[in-house]
């Protein structure tokens, strides 16, 4: 699967050399980026969900400079921000809508926050997407490590991409997909590139990111990643739930210990709530593929969220039902690693490595489930997976705290 570029005339666009397939040019490190558009009608692709896909710019405040694609793929509507990490910031399918409200209201120019801010918290003052890669020198909380401040969940989210391309693919469906390139490069620390993609066809309730992490350095390096995914209502409401094939879940903290045997289900919002989270390793069927839900109480609304354990073998579920202003929202965070500092997850093997010149691929989807029949399916699928294996529920946490 394959992406690149838009434009707002097709004159204004490059056309590969391939007379069948479309690729464009959105944005590139040495070009200013200019607001673009292209549709199936400009293409004369015929298809029973005209689709298009917009860039922008936006202005005024701290989100002045930040570049956005809005993709309509005649049922589904996405948009992502190149100039945060590539994240997703919301996809919308009539009145369900896929993403959360945050109290940051602005999508914010990676310029404009100092990740080292608030003792190294400072990557909340912008998050406020449905998809927010985290990683890729490290992932998890704030906190020292090997004499260095990690701050929250790395830097991915807020680098901006050098260069973004859309590829429309020559023959039915006519999938469209946005590919990014991320950089992060410390001279003596790390060598990075991120090429992402994203992927979704004209018609269709679902995306799918492929992500693949290279390491241009000469030495082994660590890294990790996480994919934070962050769902609020019409999903979240008191009564819904969270299902997957679970091999082991434990209690993130003291606090996530209190509420273990409720784990999978969901509260109102909630004053002074704050947050729970809870290590989980899934389990996969022989290809390695799994899959995650949270559905609505009456399990006729639902996401599904699934990924390849060989790939992204642990998962956080972030449980934060405070009040709706606060933030009610609830994050399905597939990983190779969990949420705690770097430091703690080496000895839980859950820091990898990646050679010189490899590479690390990551595959993720999402899905609507629009009615209960779709909600079904995608629970029997996970009840497939389960099969007749046991579920490990440890009842302390994997590392204690309480020793910082």
């Amino acid at each position: 699967m394959k992406l690149l570029p838009l434009a707002c005339a097709i004159s204004a666009l490059t056309l590969s050399a391939h007379a069948l397939a479309w690729d464009f040019v959105l944005l590139d490190s040495d070009k200013p980026a200019q607001n673009q558009r292209i549709t199936s009608e400009q293409l004369g692709v015929k298809v029973d969900k005209p689709f298009s896909i917009t860039m922008r710019t936006l202005h005024g405040g701290r989100q002045e400079g930040v570049s956005l694609i809005d993709i309509d793929n005649g049922t589904m509507k996405l948009t992502l921000v190149p100039t945060r990490g590539m994240n997703v910031l919301h996809a919308q399918v009539g009145d369900a809508r896929m993403g959360w409200d945050s109290p940051v209201k602005e999508v914010v120019n990676p310029a404009f926050i100092e990740l080292n801010g608030r003792g190294g918290l400072g990557w909340l003052e912008g998050f406020n997407e449905l998809v927010t890669r985290c990683g890729y020198e490290w992932v998890g909380h704030p906190g020292m490590d090997n004499g260095e401040l990690l701050t929250l969940h790395g830097r991915a989210a807020n680098i901006p991409a050098s260069k973004v391309t859309v590829h429309i693919d020559e023959a039915p469906p006519y999938a469209i997909h946005v590919r990014g390139e991320l950089q992060e490069q410390a001279f003596k620390k790390v060598d990075f590139t991120a090429q992402t993609e994203l992927v979704t066809e004209p018609g269709a309730a679902r995306f799918v990111l492929n992500d693949t992490l290279t390491n241009n350095g000469d030495y082994p390096k660590e890294y990790q990643a996480l994919y934070h995914s962050n769902f609020s209502t019409p999903f979240l409401e008191e009564g819904a739930r969270f299902a997957a094939a679970v091999k082991q879940v434990s209690p993130f903290n003291d606090k996530a210990k209190a509420d273990l045997g409720d784990w999978q289900t969901y509260r109102a919002p909630t004053r002074d709530y704050d947050e729970t989270v809870y290590n989980v390793v899934p389990y996969g069927d022989a290809k390695g593929d799994t899959l995650t839900v949270l559905h609505n109480k009456a399990g006729s609304l639902g996401v599904a969220v699934g990924f390849n354990v060989q790939q992204l073998p642990v998962f956080s579920l972030w449980k934060n039902t405070d009040t709706q202003g606060q933030g009610y929202v609830t994050g399905l965070e597939p990983g190779t690693s969990f949420s705690y500092n770097r430091r703690y997850q080496r000895p839980l093997n859950l820091v990898p490595t990646i050679e010189p010149k490899q590479q690390k691929h990551f595959s993720i989807s999402y899905s609507l489930l629009a009615d209960k029949p779709a909600v079904d399916k995608a629970l029997k699928t996970i009840q497939t997976i389960q099969g007749e294996r046991q579920t490990e529920v440890r009842q302390t946490p994997l590392v204690d705290l309480t020793k910082e």
